[in-house]
């Protein structure tokens, strides 16, 4: 563990005496913005976070972006549970941008050390990260943090509103505040007289704010733990839901994009003729590549399918850059070279493996692999953008307002609080909104019609082909066991690109440097109690662009670990469940949930037959990511044409306090469903920088069809909310590969899972 502890005690070097002194200051409140939240007729902001208008409805402030995961009812809860609200007055509005919407708990998470590490050094690092991050973050939604991230500001600032509301209920009756309570949006005297928010606020919002509001214990919760019907889902059924393709805004006009087919490619000339003379067309604009993207020539018309024909009548000679020779199936032999023959950045050591591995009765090794992946959201790629001169206004679906803002201005030549960020909701994130190349690429040819707000769109096959892939990766593994078959070694060396570094340099023009957490991630911090381990990731450079995919790291390295860990116990002629309790000993947490799947799915019962008659296997699988630990039993057959069938999935899950079981449930069926569409279908191949995949026809999703019943079981906590939205994704690829095994005989080491013949 030398490594990490030399990478702490040197991150505390570099801040100096000046930075650890203010490190020990207090943090500076969550609480209040810079400037007052704007209000309509009737309504008085209490803080931040909170409106409350005379009718009595409560406005909640979300700075957090909805992309199906749920965050708005989830956030709403929080505050509205502190406030005492009438849960059928609450409403959501987006926030603006500001500091006190800054995303803390992501940065403190990707700290680069173990989870069982528990030192005072480590705590001032990740106390000093958290005061950096309030003042010099970034507004993301991300890493499966929202609840826990704003945990403590959301249920803070409803507290602070309902004390605010009783001091001048109190005042209006001239009694103790102590005397007042508080229940479904009213304040209540002991003799039983009632006053309704709505009538209060105006007083209300004038007493001072409280410090340090005093929170409910988890006792006294009534709805901060209740299944909770989401309050987002009524817009989507009656259509008024707004997500970024629906920005509509008077006078628009649309742009499509002739993108370089090579990515990070340009346009080294083009002929605009044949386009500029089609019906409708506006302009035409050459766009180079912006924070990370591609570059190409856009066309400008009234009308989306005008400007996608003149679009394509453009004739362009293109400079395909330095991936004009980039071929993924290299690309990925050179990767596996670095895991076979470096040693790479060792995030997690203990004992001494290489002389365990010497002397073991008995040896294994491995190679698993996983190809680059698209995003794939339904909700193609699209930004509306009006460029008014000394302004201009973005209507986007992101998950980072704050440098989406900083993305459009800069392509715009405008100072940075210039541009308003309108955040819609997103059909599908999954990471692939974390980036900014397309908002640059949109604010670039808007600039070029000023006064018109113009919405740029790309095709399905665009989005899959300019995505910002997800890394390949590839993981080397040896164990050991003595001559009773028990593990005394295991030694893990993975190698693929960093996301990280291109981050900071395409987002910020910084460079990367120290080692990258979200590559090992899945590997390293995880609770199996190794007797003799080194883990350990060696960084391989290549040009092409790799970004956050759901789940990032663990996506992939769960497959791994847990895929070697099956064959450690089938090498140790152990169950699969109890070899992985043997090293489960000292980690209650995750003992419980292994066990709670397994007994949820009937381990060590027979497999039933699967409803044609084939023969089932069931495959197990643990891992933890985002704070909480997940176990999944996959049950899975054959078909007829050998097509691989998942038919049911028992999911356990101890994510902490569970802000919204029905919530939860519903991420894990979503995890389950997008991890599976990956496990068995994803990958993109590039050939000469080009990638060859384009619609779901090549690049498939599950179907309906295909999509396994779920079963979820929430263990109870009263421990801090932590990671929700990603976490029930890295155990199923595992869990159907080890049932693949334990029916067919068949060890699958690389995804997509594909059977021989």
């Amino acid at each position: 563990m030398g490594t990490r502890r030399k990478f702490i005690l040197g991150t505390l070097g570099v801040a100096g005496a000046l930075a650890i002194g203010w490190g020990v200051m207090p943090p500076r409140q969550r609480l209040t913005t810079a400037e007052s939240l704007p209000t309509g007729e009737g309504e008085v902001a209490f803080n931040g976070w909170v409106k409350i208008a005379r009718d009595g409805t409560v406005t909640v402030t979300l700075a957090k972006s909805e992309m199906g995961q749920g965050v708005v009812t989830s956030l709403c809860m929080l505050l509205a549970e502190e406030l005492d609200a009438d849960w059928s007055r609450v409403r959501w509005q987006q926030s603006p941008i500001d500091k006190i919407y800054n995303n803390i708990s992501t940065v403190v998470d990707g700290l680069p050390v173990h989870p069982d590490t528990d030192n005072l050094v480590l705590d001032a690092v990740k106390w000093l990260t958290a005061k950096t991050m309030r003042e010099v973050g970034v507004m993301m939604t991300g890493g499966s943090s929202s609840v826990k991230d704003l945990w403590l500001p959301m249920r803070q600032a409803g507290a602070a509103a309902r004390q605010m509301l009783v001091a001048a209920a109190a005042a209006q009756w001239s009694i103790a505040t102590a005397d007042c309570s508080t229940e479904n949006g009213e304040v209540i005297a002991p003799d039983g007289r009632r006053l309704p928010y709505g009538a209060l606020a105006a007083a209300a919002a004038q007493q001072a704010m409280p410090s340090s509001p005093t929170l409910k214990s988890p006792e006294r919760f009534k709805l901060i733990g209740r299944p909770t019907r989401r309050i987002d889902t009524p817009g989507k059924i009656d259509g008024s839901a707004r997500f970024g393709i629906d920005a509509l805004p008077d006078g628009l006009l649309y742009a499509s994009v002739k993108m370089c087919p090579t990515l990070g490619g340009r346009a080294q000339r083009h002929d605009d003729a044949a386009a500029r003379q089609r019906r409708g067309v506006k302009a035409v604009v050459a766009v180079p590549p912006l924070n990370g993207g591609t570059g190409g020539v856009a066309v400008i018309a009234d009308h989306p399918w005008r400007a996608r024909q003149a679009a394509d009548a453009l004739d362009v000679t293109w400079d395909h850059g330095e991936l004009a020779t980039f071929s993924s199936s290299a690309a990925l032999e050179r990767i596996a070279q670095a895991a076979r023959t470096e040693k790479g950045f060792a995030f997690y050591e203990t004992g001494e493996v290489d002389a365990a591995l010497a002397g073991a009765a008995q040896r294994i090794d491995a190679e698993y692999r996983a190809p680059w992946l698209a995003h794939a959201a339904l909700e193609p790629i699209n930004c509306t953008v009006l460029f008014e001169g000394n302004k201009a206004t973005v209507w986007v679906s992101t998950q980072v307002p704050g440098l989406a803002r900083k993305a459009a201005a800069d392509a715009m030549g405008l100072p940075a609080d210039a541009v308003t960020v309108n955040v819609m909701l997103l059909g599908g994130g999954f990471g692939r909104r974390l980036e900014v190349d397309f908002i640059a690429q949109a604010a670039a040819i808007a600039k070029a019609v000023p006064g018109q707000p113009v919405q740029t769109i790309w095709s399905r096959e665009q989005d899959t082909k300019h995505d910002l892939y997800r890394p390949a990766c590839v993981a080397r593994f040896e164990a050991g066991f003595d001559a009773d078959k028990r593990l005394v070694a295991w030694k893990n060396t993975s190698a693929g690109q960093a996301i990280i570094p291109q981050v900071l340099k395409r987002a910020f023009g910084l460079p990367g440097g120290g080692p990258d957490k979200t590559a090992s991630e899945g590997a390293f911090d995880q609770a199996y109690e190794w007797p003799a381990a080194r883990i350990a990731h060696v960084n391989v450079t290549l040009p092409l662009q790799v970004g956050f995919w759901r789940a990032v790291g663990h996506s992939h390295q769960a497959f791994f670990k847990e895929g070697f860990l099956d064959e450690c116990a089938h090498a140790a002629a152990a169950d699969p469940l109890a070899f992985r309790e043997a090293l489960l000993q000292q980690h209650p947490k995750q003992l419980a949930v292994l066990r709670a799947a397994a007994q949820a799915a009937g381990w060590g019962t027979p497999s039933p037959p699967a409803p044609d008659g084939a023969k089932t296997a069931r495959g197990i699988a643990l891992h933890d990511s985002f704070g909480s630990t997940v176990a999944q039993v996959a049950e899975v057959s054959l078909g007829p044409d050998k097509a691989i069938r998942v038919h049911r999935v028992w999911c356990a899950i101890d994510c902490g306090l569970a802000v919204n079981p029905a919530g939860i449930r519903q991420q894990m069926e979503s995890a389950v469903v997008f991890g599976l569409s990956a496990a068995l279908y994803g990958g993109v191949e590039i050939v000469d920088g080009q990638v060859q995949q384009g619609n779901y026809h090549d690049q498939p999703i599950l179907r309906l069809n295909e999509a396994p019943r779920v079963d979820t079981v929430i263990l109870p906590s009263t421990e801090h909310p932590e990671g929700v939205g990603e976490p029930g994704l890295p155990p199923i690829a595992p869990a159907v590969a080890n049932a693949l095994f334990a029916l067919t005989g068949q060890r699958l080491r690389s995804l997509p899972l594909k059977l021989s013949a």
